[in-house]
Order: structure tokens, then sequence, then C-alpha cells
């Protein structure tokens, strides 16, 4: 082990200790691959020195180093090779009424936690979902951000993979939905297919409610994601109070899902967009006990970020202000000025790249 100037440091190493900042929230977890990003932001968060693995710490996994150089392409992989999983336990689910809960718990278990345990996970989601907003893809990245939000919130381990479960079998009431409405955005929907898409809910329930070992939470969340704190939402139109933690949990997961995903009638938006919505509803339609902690770790991930406005500027993400307010202060590539996104609402951010 051995300590490097964070000027210094280059993509492929791996820290030897954990980062936390001055309110003991992690930073980064020793083990980390090293990439761009992550460098850019150690330089906004103004950390001068960490520690690094040495040839010696790294000797057995050094031949394979320049392999998983590129942490992105490693998490897209096994991102591939678990859909095709979550594909079948759909389609089994849907030919038989029934969830197979021992395969699905060991995909929570072996895959899906991993996944979400990665430091990078919330980039690297957001460049999958330009792919298929199919039920079992928009279930996966679900519960892999149930699983970060878990994180997050400092759930344990047996309660944040229950979460994780939660958030994959979240929307399996849709497992028998002609693909028409799967393909289409709940705003596009009215009369007999709109009672229908409101009806995965309790049919969601209905499924999971035959599964034995399934706790109340999973169960409740499948039937209330939908619901919201101030009783807007469905099928019962449920408050606060009546809304299970994690069903509270999965409808920020979903939103931001649903958010980032092109989908019919709907343009993928940036993660801006989808911190901007859960700001400004996380004291009416959300729950700011998760909508807290979920602002404040994912705006810490965007440190660093490039991104483009509407107006065509470039800059970088380099700060969010102490105030959950929506959006970021920029500073601008050709000019270095700091630009306050909130005091310039005629300024959206259009692109965004973690890389």
């Amino acid at each position: 082990m051995r300590a490097v100037s964070v000027e210094d440091l280059k993509p492929g190493m791996i820290l030897a200790r954990t980062l936390v900042n001055d309110d003991m929230v992690v930073v980064l977890s020793e083990d980390t691959l090293l990439t761009k990003a992550h460098i850019t932001r150690l330089n906004f968060l103004n950390i001068a020195v960490v520690y690094i693995k040495d040839e010696y710490e790294l000797s057995k996994n050094y031949q394979t180093a320049s392999s998983i150089f590129n942490r992105g392409n490693a998490f897209v992989k096994e991102y591939d090779s678990v859909v095709q999983e979550a594909r079948s336990i759909f389609d089994e689910t849907s030919k038989s009424g029934s969830v197979p809960i021992n395969e699905t718990q060991d995909m929570v278990k072996d895959t899906i936690a991993p996944m979400a345990r990665n430091s990078g996970a919330i980039d690297y989601l957001y460049e999958l979902n330009h792919r298929a907003n199919d039920v079992y893809n928009h279930s996966l990245r679900v519960s892999i951000l149930a699983g970060v939000i878990a994180k997050w919130m400092h759930f344990n381990r047996a309660k944040t993979r229950e979460l994780i479960l939660a958030g994959f079998l979240h929307d399996i009431g849709k497992c028998k939905f002609p693909q028409r409405l799967l393909d289409k955005s709940i705003s596009n929907l009215h009369g007999e297919d709109y009672e229908a898409y409101i009806k995965h809910t309790v049919d969601g329930q209905h499924i999971l409610s035959s599964v034995d070992g399934l706790s109340d939470g999973i169960k409740l969340a499948a039937m209330q994601h939908h619901e919201r704190m101030d009783g807007t939402g469905f099928p019962f139109g449920s408050t606060g109070p009546d809304i299970h933690e994690y069903a509270r949990i999965i409808m920020i997961a979903d939103l931001y899902d649903n958010i980032t995903t092109e989908r019919e009638g709907y343009i993928k938006q940036t993660p801006f967009a989808a911190i901007a919505q859960i700001t400004e509803n996380m004291y009416t339609s959300l729950d700011p006990e998760v909508c807290v902690p979920v602002l404040t770790h994912i705006k810490d991930a965007f440190l660093g970020s490039r991104i483009t406005l509407n107006n065509g500027e470039q800059g970088i993400i380099a700060a969010y202000p102490n105030d959950f307010a929506a959006h970021p202060f920029i500073s601008l590539t050709s000019s270095n000025e700091i630009v306050n996104l909130n005091e310039h609402p005629e300024l959206v951010i259009t692109e965004y790249n973690p890389k």
C-alpha cells in the first residue's frame, strides 16, 4: 500500500483504504478500481491524498487488471448475463402463475446485490437505460437501484437483499400484459387499457401471496409502489402511514428509472431531471425520509460529470447547494464561470457524460 497524491492518480489504480468525508459518509470503497470519473470527483471533493494498492497486493490479479480496466464494460457484461435470467423468471411466472422463488433469491444474492454495491452503479445504469424498456429489464434496473438506496440508508445485508428482491418483483403483476401495454407510458393509456395497468399492482400482490416465505414488505411493495404519500397514487389512494417502507423506496427507484429511460411518447431524460422531480415532490407525494439520503448521495455521485446545456454550453458539475435545491452549480468550460442553475430556469442540462 502506498500514498499517492490525487494529482498523480491514474485510471486503473485500486484503492487500498475506504475514503470517507467529514460526515463519515463513504466516498469510495476499498478495492474500487479508479476511473477518470472517480479521479475528477476526488479533485472536486478536495481530497489530496489516497492510498492505493501496490504491485505486491495486486500480484494475484495483476495479469487480469487490464481486462477489468473498464469497470463500466464489466458492469454491462454482468448485466447482460443476468438479464437473461430475469427474463426467464418472468416468462416462467407468466406461464405458471407462480414465481420460481429459489432461483430469484439466488439471483439477488449472487449477482444483483454485488452489482448494487458497485461504486459506479448509478452511472452505469444510466448508460444501460437506452436498452429495452420491457418489464424484466425495468425490474432488474429498479432492483439494482433499490440496492443502492439500501446502501445509502445503511440497511443491513439481510434487509438489503429483501429490498432488492422487492424491487425485482415489484412489477411481477405485468407478467401477463400484452406487449402493446408494456411498450406504452401510463400517460398514453385510456379506458380499459388504463384500468388493466392499474390492476397490475393488485395482480402482483396476488401472485406473491402464494409464495411461501416472502415478507409482507415484498408483497406490499408490489401492490403499493404506485401509491403516493399524499394519497394521489393508485390502486387505493393510500396515504403515508399506510404505505410500507419498501414501497416508499421502490416508488423512488421506479420513478428514477422511468424518467431516465426512453419509451413510447417519452424522451429519455438525464438523471438531473429525475433529481429535480424527486426534490420537488419530497414533501408531498414522496417520503422525505427516503428522499434525503437519496438526494444527498446521488448528488455526490454526479460531481465532476461533464454536461451540455440547452444553449450549447458545456461544463462540469461543480457542486450542489446545501439546501436541497433541485439543480447544481455548473463550471462552464468556455469561461470557467460558475452558474447556479437554480437561478437560471431557462438553462437545462440536455446531455450527460459520466466518463
